[in-house]
């Protein structure tokens, strides 16, 4: 049976995750801060509940105690504080930061420390963001860890690729679930992104769940190092919103 560790999966992407590995039959440590999810989601697919702050070294170890070493980490906690970087305030920055960028260090590491002590081989799978490639107005320091995200990916995969470790992230694009909730909760706002997306759709929780059992899997088993944007296409489609003659798309010579 494997082990898989999901952080933040009391809710939205991250219990989809969750629910995910165990359908596949892993058995899933489900770590939040929120102890009470956290034990919702662990009982419903017969996993474990682990609370920890991913960014406290020491909570993470006493969380790895309790469930043992995973074979697979994925490192999807994360919050954002909406605001004009004008605006923003020191804790806002560093709370981000805290939980986004030095969370997914710090569970990776307290992993990885083990994996490379036993010399058992793993996979971790860090959750970005579309916003990791693509700004968005008002988002603080979001987008900056997320891009952070992508490189400390990069570097773990080239530090512990010797030791059997394959890292790669998932960038979610607009996706139903989690974080997202409120903003689609407005029916204008939801018709107005979904119309944004060349699949014509909004991003389920599931829609990323199944990419990331995918690099979690033996058949990803060459790949490391790498981001992968689950976004719809939305990334891909700034420049069709821009307005151009109509006379230069038809055909033949202009």
């Amino acid at each position: 049976m494997t082990d898989v560790l999901v952080t933040g999966a009391a809710r939205g992407i991250g219990e989809a995750i969750a629910r995910r590995f165990a359908a596949d039959g892993a058995r899933v440590g489900v770590l939040d801060l929120d102890a009470e999810g956290a034990a919702h989601v662990a009982d419903s697919i017969d996993g474990v509940a682990l609370v920890a702050a991913t960014n406290d070294a020491a909570a993470v170890e006493r969380a790895l105690d309790t469930f043992g070493l995973p074979d697979v980490v994925v490192n999807n906690a994360g919050i954002v504080r909406f605001g004009p970087l004008l605006e923003l305030d020191d804790a806002a920055w560093r709370a981000v930061v805290e939980v986004n960028l030095t969370g997914t260090f710090t569970v990776a590491r307290a992993v990885a420390r083990r994996l490379v002590a036993t010399g058992r081989p793993g996979a971790i799978v860090n959750i970005t963001s579309m916003n990791g490639v693509a700004p968005g107005p008002n988002a603080g320091a979001y987008a900056a860890t997320k891009a952070g995200v992508s490189m400390l990916t990069a570097q773990m995969a080239l530090e512990w690729g010797t030791h059997g470790i394959r890292v790669n992230a998932v960038a979610p694009g607009l996706i139903d679930a989690g974080m997202s909730e409120p903003i689609y909760a407005d029916a204008a706002v939801r018709a107005a992104r979904e119309a944004k997306v060349p699949l014509g759709r909004l991003g389920r929780g599931d829609d990323i769940a199944d990419v990331v059992a995918f690099l979690a899997s033996d058949a990803a088993r060459y790949i490391t190092g790498q981001t992968l944007l689950v976004d719809g296409g939305v990334t891909m489609s700034v420049i069709a919103g821009l307005p151009r003659p109509a006379a230069l798309d038809g055909s033949g010579p202009k």
